[in-house]
């Protein structure tokens, strides 16, 4: 999977991984400082966000970064990632420890974290609005949980429309998805109703069958043809959920929940799966059961949580500042979950200091 990028500035490369309530854009507040403090700088959309479009078929998020990189000639690297682009990070670190030279994440999300109840309650809340088509609604849900109380109305509106862009981009692929369905389902109750025709035709069976020959093959023309009816109304349905209302669509097809967007890593979806080939190449790094071994990870590496973030972010911090070998924990009592939006300035002051000296 090839992902949208740019590339900025000249000097020891710094990647930026960005949250998956945005895309890569949620870092220009920070471009501007960290070329002028000396470094190139690398961000990119993950599948699904900005400009990076889903791909068909299963993928891998790490893999495409670290292909990324290689087609860019980055070899080593400070990396920056922000919640769900903090878990891209760890895992990026955990397979190619000598790669990282440093490792910086605000409000990380992490594979294996269980949810609290307050972020299951969001979730269920978001996909609720999702199922009644207010893509509006669900938008704005996440632009007051993830936002802490320093972001002005300039950058609610930022958050507002790359949030609003991903969950386009993610119905949009239902919509094709349903109607490849549809299409299916048409052509099975086609055949269907062709073979009920065919036996309804075909010539009466000769007296030497007997009547119980003669039951048993006009049952069986019977279940052809209520199979072939009811796909034929299977087929219908399917074809009135693709030209219905945004709200039905949304129903039977809601776009990925921020829950799991924003903590995919506590069960793997179908939508990103490592591929047999990123396995191979990525088993530095992982564990038996398929997860992560952050004891792998040899950067230096600054944790950062927020003080008006979900508890389960400065959980998930606590734990990492723990089991990385070279961490510590910041803990900003100013901060939602978006630090890097809500007040750059800091934001900036933080990464230029620790990049410079992240020992």
């Amino acid at each position: 999977m090839t992902l949208a990028y740019d590339v900025s500035g000249h000097g020891p490369a710094v990647l930026l991984l960005h949250s998956t309530v945005c895309d890569r854009h949620m870092w220009d507040p920070q471009m501007p400082a960290l070329t002028g403090a000396g470094y190139q700088v690398v961000r990119c959309d993950l599948s699904g966000y900005g400009d990076s479009p889903v791909p068909d078929g299963p993928f891998d998020n790490v893999q495409d970064v670290a292909d990324l990189l290689d087609s860019l000639g980055i070899e080593r690297l400070a990396v920056v990632g922000a919640s769900g682009g903090g878990r891209v990070a760890l895992e990026f670190a955990a397979r190619w420890p000598a790669r990282v030279s440093a490792l910086a994440l605000l409000c990380s999300a992490m594979r294996g974290h269980e949810p609290s109840v307050e972020l299951r309650k969001f979730g269920a809340q978001e996909d609720a609005l999702l199922e009644a088509g207010d893509v509006a609604g669900a938008t704005e849900l996440n632009v007051n949980l993830w936002l802490g109380p320093e972001a002005d109305e300039a950058t609610r509106s930022k958050v507002r429309m790359m949030q609003r862009h991903a969950f386009e981009v993610q119905l949009a692929v239902d919509a094709t998805a349903a109607q490849s369905e549809v299409a299916q389902a048409q052509a099975e109750a086609e055949s269907a109703q062709a073979q009920a025709q065919a036996q309804a035709k075909a010539p009466a069976p000769a007296p030497a069958q007997g009547a119980q020959a003669q039951a048993a093959e006009a049952e069986a023309a019977q279940a052809q043809a209520a199979h072939a009816q009811a796909v034929h109304e299977q087929a219908a349905h399917a074809q009135a959920a693709t030209t219905a209302e945004p709200a039905e669509k949304a129903e039977l097809a809601p776009a990925q929940s921020a829950t799991d967007r924003q903590l995919a890593a506590n069960a793997e979806l179908a939508t990103s799966q490592p591929t047999a080939e990123a396995e191979a190449d990525a088993q530095q790094g992982a564990t038996e059961d398929g997860g992560v071994d952050l004891s792998s990870i040899v950067a230096p590496a600054l944790v950062v949580s927020g003080a008006h973030d979900l508890p389960d972010f400065e959980e998930i911090a606590v734990h990492l500042a723990g089991v990385l070998p070279h961490a510590r924990h910041l803990h900003l009592d100013w901060a939602g979950h978006l630090p890097s939006l809500e007040r750059p300035d800091l934001t900036n002051a933080l990464l230029v200091s620790f990049l410079a000296n992240p020992s």
